[in-house]
């Protein structure tokens, strides 16, 4: 348990390292399940993005004074096992990859808060390299946010709006006797 600041973000530096080893398993399975090109492709990328990101984590735990390992992160855990419940419930296709998106963007959001308060945390003690190493993860989150939301709204979302359009027997197309 921390007993002072320091300590505490140790703490919180261990479990985003959790956070982030776990999503280096997770990542690859997500982009096998997409059908969608474009996040198959973000996922991949995004995989090479988090292993820098480790990278980073591994020197701020380094400049703070501790071992990057520690408790496994719950959180992500649960985050995890929501993407993979998702590829066992879902068929392939549309549908399928925009709950992908949904479940990545809860990963990515949960991230921005952890960097976010890790910055803080940094910044307070003082640490500017480490605060500036934690900034540049930061971003790098808040942009694969929102290229998931891009993708779901210019690729995802009206694919998977077609497919439910084009197996609703209760709609008919423009032309169709009535």
């Amino acid at each position: 348990m921390a007993e002072d600041f320091k300590s505490l973000m140790g703490e919180l530096l261990q479990d985003t390292y959790s956070a982030e080893t776990q999503l280096l398993e997770a990542l690859p399975e997500m982009a096998e399940a997409a059908s969608t090109p474009a996040l198959k492709q973000a996922f991949q990328e995004h995989l090479q993005v988090t292993q820098r990101q480790v990278e980073r984590l591994e020197r701020v735990a380094k400049m703070v004074g501790v071992d990057p390992d520690g408790d496994d992160c719950e959180a992500m855990e649960g985050l995890v096992a929501e993407a993979e419940e998702i590829v066992d419930e879902h068929d392939e296709g549309p549908v399928r990859d925009a709950a992908l998106i949904s479940a990545a963007q809860k990963v990515e959001h949960y991230e921005i808060a952890a960097y976010g308060t890790l910055t803080a945390m940094a910044k307070a003690c003082g640490m500017k390299d480490a605060a500036d190493l934690l900034a540049q993860t930061l971003k790098e989150e808040k942009d694969t946010d929102e290229l998931l939301t891009q993708l779901a709204e210019q690729q995802v979302n009206p694919a998977a709006l077609r497919g439910e359009a084009a197996n609703d027997p209760t709609r008919r197309s423009k032309g169709s006797a009535a």
